[in-house]
């Protein structure tokens, strides 16, 4: 019995003699199957031919990167708290240096992960930091291919998996999308953990939102209204995505007047009311 994993997404599903037919996240509109055809892999397979890089991003804060990229590229955060470690978003390759690392880091007490394309081998990763809660949002239980008694499937907009962290369900890239607010960041100004549901691009003072990254399908502008109006009511200087954009990969100042500003030129884009003459 082995967990496969998509190669083009990196999802992990349930034990089975034999590969899946399909994976269910990438026959979704949002993601691909490519021109080579579905294609699955195993953690064993991996070993020896990835590797995962820790990375202090601020303090107690730590990237995750897999080496060389794999399926979507996605990072993995670290989040360090007096009240525990939570992983943010997770990367598809786990091997015993990098459970090694984050012990030595303090381990992980809490998961917890933006949308379904970013739920990697998350199972294994609780698994291997005593069954460490994993918390997803109820709205996309669908998309959950490898079940597991550690899922929290969490209903509503919020959901504290640590004291200091807060999960805000905002939707638009999946009905169930979250960011992770993170008050103490920043020197106290306020971390945004965006996974995909605010995505940074080229220009460093501007983000975008989207249905699908990957097929450029937009979201409608009554989404982005809902989404930023609840997200503007709290405060936060920072945002740190997962999909990696730039080399940076970080607004490190002004990220919720961006967040503002963006919106309205999309709405005013999508609605025909801009530019301004």
């Amino acid at each position: 019995m082995s967990a496969y994993i998509c190669v083009t997404c990196g999802v992990q599903h349930a034990n089975r003699t034999e590969p899946p037919e399909r994976c269910a996240v990438c026959e979704d509109e949002r993601q691909y199957v490519g021109l080579g055809g579905q294609r699955w892999t195993t953690l064993e397979d991996m070993r020896g031919h990835f590797a995962n890089v820790l990375t202090n991003m601020e303090p107690s804060l730590v990237r995750i990167a897999t080496v060389p990229e794999f399926a979507i590229g996605q990072y993995a955060f670290l989040v360090r708290t007096p009240s525990g470690n939570l992983l943010w978003d997770c990367v598809s390759y786990l091997d015993d240096e990098t459970v090694a690392a984050v012990r030595d880091l303090g381990g992980i007490d809490a998961i917890a992960i933006s949308h379904p394309h970013f739920y990697a081998t998350c199972v294994d990763w609780s698994a291997r930091f005593d069954n460490a809660p994993i918390f997803l949002s109820a709205a996309d239980r669908d998309f959950v291919m490898r079940p597991a008694p550690a899922i929290v499937s969490f209903a509503g907009d919020d959901v504290q998996p640590l004291p200091e962290l807060r999960v805000l369900r905002l939707g638009g890239h999946f009905h169930g999308a979250t960011v992770l607010l993170w008050p103490a960041g920043a020197d106290g100004r306020g971390v945004l953990l965006t996974g995909d549901t605010i995505a940074l691009v080229a220009d460093p003072g501007s983000v975008t939102f989207m249905y699908s990254y990957p097929n450029r399908i937009p979201l409608p502008a009554s989404t982005i209204r809902e989404l930023t109006n609840r997200l503007l009511s709290y405060d936060f200087d920072r945002i740190y995505p997962s999909a990696p954009v730039r080399p940076d990969n970080v607004m490190l100042g002004g990220a919720k007047e961006a967040v503002r500003r963006s919106a309205e030129r999309y709405i005013g884009m999508v609605e025909g009311t801009w530019p301004r003459k």
